[in-house]
């Protein structure tokens, strides 16, 4: 591949990652919640079964003061809430609230309307191809902000 594909390839994905973040937070916001891009990221760490402020700071690549003034917005708004930590004493165990479960079911959606321009430009088989290339290049994350 040349230089100039390659900075063409990088470029297009560049702005279609930027477009979905977009899309999918104003989506999110249309259906009534309050957020912003950092959220989803935050929320991607936490869903399954939630994070230590130590593992949401390396997940999003930021610092540990940093992830703890996230955290504390998000208790603020009620999308998350601090458990004890079910092996360390010594840590506390961010979650989703049923406010922040309702907010990523919300960005669920959000994505599926994201993408389906993409479905009526390419169709769907060659978007399940494009999805699948993609996730043996990167693999289901990390999925954080380039801050």
């Amino acid at each position: 591949m040349e230089n100039s594909e390659a900075i063409a390839l990088t470029a297009a994905l560049l702005a279609a990652a930027g477009d979905l973040t977009r899309r999918i937070n104003d989506g999110v916001v249309a259906r009534g919640f309050e957020a912003r891009p950092a959220f989803g990221f935050a929320f991607v760490r936490l869903a399954p079964d939630g994070a230590t402020v130590t593992e949401l700071a390396a997940h999003l690549g930021v610092t540990k003061q940093a992830a703890s003034q996230l955290v504390e917005e998000l208790v603020r708004k009620g999308y998350v809430e601090r458990r004890p930590h079910p092996v360390d004493a010594r840590a506390r165990l961010v979650v989703l609230t049923e406010l922040g479960w309702a907010c990523t079911r919300a960005a669920e959606e959000a994505a599926a309307d994201a993408v389906r321009p993409w479905v009526e430009l390419l169709g769907e088989s060659e978007v399940r191809v494009l999805c699948d290339r993609l996730l043996r290049i990167a693999p289901y994350g990390p999925i954080r902000p380039t801050w």
